[in-house]
């Protein structure tokens, strides 16, 4: 469980609400149902139109990582590269071929085995770089639903409260609803704009650091394979991996 989303998010609606409170407002009215229909359905609508359904669908289920973010060990993927360097050099490269199908990662999989089946060291590097490359776009993808989110959200809230304020006009004749129709008109802007800044642009911009950090690892993997396939010492290959971990 990744505590800085969650004691952010808390902090982040509660200086919302308790500024409201020592306003000498109150909580219920910034609790509007149609306001957040709007917001919420009308963000969600234009996402969906604007993104293909593997994509969107992807990225809903990225979310989670904003919370358990992706398990990665750096320190435990150098010791597994090293093990393997060292198996390289004492029996050769056919003797990883056990090792390939106890992988449970496809990624490091295709790159042992391209590995254990004699390619080049560049040619190897090639073929995982289009992987990589792939990988990235389509992830990058994905977690840019939240950030369009974060577009989209500010202007359905007016657009929210324009229709909240065509429907104090329908009540003129009546000035004992205008003030409080006002109020519940204007909550449609505050959760397009809280919702945008609060939820969707932070989970995006913790999505792409998560994918940073997936893509980094890979890189790691592609430049571990290499270095075994030019015979590189395995303290040799250690040292230079360390070399990505911030």
């Amino acid at each position: 469980m990744d505590r800085t989303s969650v004691l952010g998010l808390l902090i982040g609606v509660l200086a919302i609400v308790g500024g409201q409170i020592l306003e000498g407002g109150h909580v219920g009215s910034l609790s509007q149902p149609t306001a957040l229909l709007i917001v919420v359905g009308g963000t969600l609508g234009a996402v969906m139109l604007q993104s293909p359904y593997a994509t969107f669908m992807r990225g809903i289920r990225m979310a989670k990582w904003v919370f358990r973010p992706p398990v990665s060990d750096p320190q435990k993927l150098i010791e597994q590269i090293s093990s393997w360097s060292q198996i390289s050099r004492r029996e050769g490269l056919l003797a990883l071929d056990a090792v390939v199908n106890e992988l449970p990662d496809e990624f490091t999989r295709k790159g042992l085995q391209l590995l254990v089946d004699g390619a080049e060291p560049e040619r190897l590097r090639e073929v995982m770089e289009v992987e990589i490359s792939t990988f990235e776009q389509e992830m990058k993808l994905s977690a840019r639903i939240w950030e369009a989110a974060g577009g989209y959200s500010p202007t359905i809230g007016i657009l929210g409260a324009v229709m909240g304020l065509i429907h104090v006009m329908e009540n003129l004749s009546d000035p004992s609803k205008l003030g409080a129709g006002i109020a519940v008109a204007f909550v449609a802007t505050i959760y397009g704009v809280g919702l945008a800044n609060l939820v969707y642009l932070p989970m995006a911009n913790k999505l792409k650091a998560h994918i940073n950090r997936l893509l980094t690892q890979r890189e790691m993997i592609v430049d571990g394979l290499v270095c075994i396939a030019n015979g590189d010492n395995p303290r040799i290959i250690e040292s230079r991996l360390r070399g990505y971990i911030f």
